[in-house]
């Protein structure tokens, strides 16, 4: 008797979330380290629980070392990451911007300090790259919805000919019955014209 297929989802009782946690973080450590053994890669892993406990294993290189790495590869995301966390903080783009809307109302460019100022540059850049992040996820989802839209087309589309295809094979056939050999049809008969006095 096989295994049966576990549902993917929160498990409720805490003992059972725990021993699962536990099993499986072991698990996913032993793939991490075959992985690395038959690919000779260099692999990092951090796992941390619900209670916050942090789990890491790393092959070939050290950890700091792959994230080092990781790092300066994916620098942009990093920025992106830091962009969100900011966002978040700030509440929502009118907040941030209603922020440095006010704080543009309130000083007064003369009796403005540099550091208020400095502050004030880096509200606005704030604001403007998470306008600009936003903009770029609505329009990496339109981008996605329109290739969908396109995949059911031709799938549509595919259907539509494969009938027509059948359609015109049924007709063709159709046609060949009403006309096959061996069968008389009113052309073939002898025609007689009536004789005049």
């Amino acid at each position: 008797m096989g295994r049966k297929k576990l549902e993917i989802k929160r498990i409720e009782n805490k003992s059972s979330r725990q021993v699962t946690f536990s099993k499986r973080r072991n698990g996913l450590i032993e793939k991490a380290r075959q992985l690395s053994v038959l690919c000779d890669a260099s692999v990092a892993l951090l796992v941390v629980s619900a209670s916050g406990k942090l789990y890491s294993f790393s092959s070939g290189d050290n950890l700091v070392k792959i994230l080092d790495r990781y790092g300066k590869q994916h620098a942009d995301d990093l920025k992106a990451l830091d962009l969100q966390s900011k966002a978040l903080s700030y509440g929502s783009h009118h907040e941030l911007l209603e922020l440095v809307e006010s704080q543009l109302v309130d000083s007064s460019v003369d009796n403005a300090s540099v550091d208020s100022l400095a502050q004030l540059e880096d509200h606005l850049e704030t604001a403007l790259s998470v306008t600009r992040a936003r903009k770029t996820e609505l329009m990496l989802k339109l981008v996605d919805s329109l290739k969908e839209k396109e995949k059911l087309l031709k799938r549509e589309n595919q259907v539509l000919a494969s009938q027509m295809e059948k359609n015109q094979h049924v007709g063709a056939e159709a046609d060949n019955m009403e006309m096959s050999p061996g069968q008389i049809s009113d052309s073939n008969l002898p025609v007689t014209l009536p004789l005049l006095n």
